[in-house]
Parts: structure tokens; C-alpha cells; sequence
């Protein structure tokens, strides 16, 4: 693994590991110990990866399994803002790699898309990390995990997954994508500019968004909804037109079309 010259140039540091339980789970130690960043922490192989609500992420060796770690980067109630940022930042880096504009896709909040089917994810986590000034005596450390399936994609999951090498022999592996991913968040944090640029993350997010303008329905906690993915709001909330109105949500799973009754039909 090698980080890109940009990336370089702008003093972020590399980690590559051959084995780790969890990226993120190694980010999390190291700012315990004190890291602030900005480093990336990559392995080849996770024995124990994770993903949005604590879910299982399957991790087989030479897929990208990488997280970022990020100080100084404005007021925590932003922190959210940095899914989008990395989401972007992941959409230009595998197009810099391999040039497939038209085959990749944002899934709100957290996926990646390779004709439709989840090819990663991102996981966003913050740690409140010690100062050592009594005034403020805990800072926000962002961890950025990024994970793409490039030689092979979970099976037996209850929705389609794909990998970087259902493309062709010129995709990428998971070296080369890195080096571009690495580049990439530099120039997309650039962008959003410690939230001050998030318009323009957002504008370029929703040009990539998958279901935008369908009927889709959004799992929570104690109920679905069903509507029409608008748009998402300033804050990068999903903003659904549903038959009681307009409809904004914070977090949710997000899948295409009504829910299927037992007998096949449409509820």
C-alpha cells in the first residue's frame, strides 16, 4: 500500500498492516495512545470487521479494508458530514482507477453501488479523546472506515453484493484503489472545507445518488417508510414525499420499491 502524492504532500501517514481485527477498532486504539492524525490504518485481511450498528462485515483477504483518522476538523455536530465526504471521495477514486462512470452509486447513507449491487461501505465513528486542557477537556477524532469488496464479495447476504473484479481483468486491486482513495479524501475534505463547503459535497453526492426520484422504503427502528427519495436536505438528511407529506429522516436502511407481502404481492 502506498499513499498518493497529494496525500503525501499534505503530511497524512500510512499504517499497513498484514492482519487486524477491525481498522476502525485499530483507529480507535491508536487515538487512545494519543494519534490524531491524519493516518491511515490498512490491512489486507480483517478477522473481525464491522459495520453500521455493530453488524458483521465480512472481510476476505485483498478487498480494501482502510480507516482514516481525522482531528481538527470543526465542531462534532459537523462530524456526520464526513460520510458524505468519504462517499465522494470513494466514487472519484474508483473512477480515477477504472474509469466506469456510469456503474457506481451512493446508497444513502453509507454504500457503495456497482450496478446496483453493494460493492462497500462506510462507517463513520467519533472518539471523544482526551486534551489535557481543563477548559475542554474532550475533543472529537473522527474514524473514516472505508471497505470495498475488489476481488470478492460476500455471499449468502440478503441482498446482491459484487466485487471490483466482476468488471474485468483491468480492475484495480485493493493497492492501487488506495493510493487514489488517498488523494481523493484530501482533495474532497478540501472541498467541504470543515463543513463550510458541505453544499458543494452534497450537490456532488445527490449527482451520484442511487433511487433518486423512485419509490423506495426506509427501515427504522419502530416502523418502514415508504415514499419517494426527493432529495436530501442541508443537513444531508433523506427528505421522502410519502402520502402523509413530506418525510425527513436522520438514519435508516434504505432498499428499493413497496415491501412484498407473503403471498408475493405488493403492500
Amino acid at each position: 500500500m502506498e499513499l498518493g502524492l497529494l496525500a503525501r504532500a499534505r503530511g497524512v501517514r500510512l499504517l499497513a498492516l498484514e492482519s487486524v481485527d477491525s481498522t476502525n477498532d485499530e483507529a480507535r486504539r491508536l487515538i487512545e495512545a494519543g494519534e490524531r492524525g491524519p493516518l491511515w490504518v490498512v490491512a489486507a485481511r480483517q478477522t473481525r470487521g464491522h459495520g453500521r450498528l455493530g453488524r458483521e462485515w465480512i472481510s476476505p483477504a485483498d478487498n480494501l479494508h482502510a480507516s482514516f483518522v481525522l482531528s481538527d476538523f470543526g465542531e462534532t455536530a459537523i462530524a456526520p458530514q464526513l460520510g458524505f465526504v468519504a462517499g465522494v471521495a470513494a466514487l472519484r477514486a474508483l473512477r480515477a482507477a477504472m474509469g466506469e462512470a456510469a456503474r457506481f452509486a451512493l446508497k444513502w447513507p453509507n454504500d457503495l453501488l456497482l450496478d446496483g449491487a453493494k460493492l462497500g461501505g462506510i462507517l463513520l465513528e467519533n472518539v471523544g479523546a482526551p486534551t489535557g486542557d481543563a477548559r475542554a477537556p474532550r475533543a472529537s477524532v473522527a474514524i473514516i472506515g472505508i471497505g470495498v469488496n475488489c476481488v470478492e464479495a460476500p455471499r449468502d447476504l440478503p441482498f446482491e453484493a459484487r466485487a471490483l473484479t466482476s468488471i474485468g481483468p483491468n480492475a484495480p486491486n485493493a493497492a492501487k484503489l488506495f493510493t487514489h482513495l488517498s488523494d481523493a479524501l484530501v482533495e474532497t475534505l478540501d472541498l467541504w472545507a470543515g463543513g463550510e463547503g458541505f453544499a458543494r459535497i452534497r450537490d456532488a453526492w445527490l449527482k451520484d445518488a442511487a433511487y433518486l426520484g423512485a419509490n423506495i422504503r426506509v427501515e427504522l427502528p419502530r416502523e418502514t417508510v415508504e415514499g419517494r427519495f426527493e432529495t436530501l436536505d442541508a443537513t444531508g438528511r433523506l427528505v421522502l414525499a410519502t402520502r402523509e407529506g413530506e418525510r425527513v429522516i436522520e438514519a435508516g436502511d434504505v432498499s428499493l420499491g413497496p415491501r412484498q407481502t407473503a403471498a408475493g404481492g405488493v403492500a
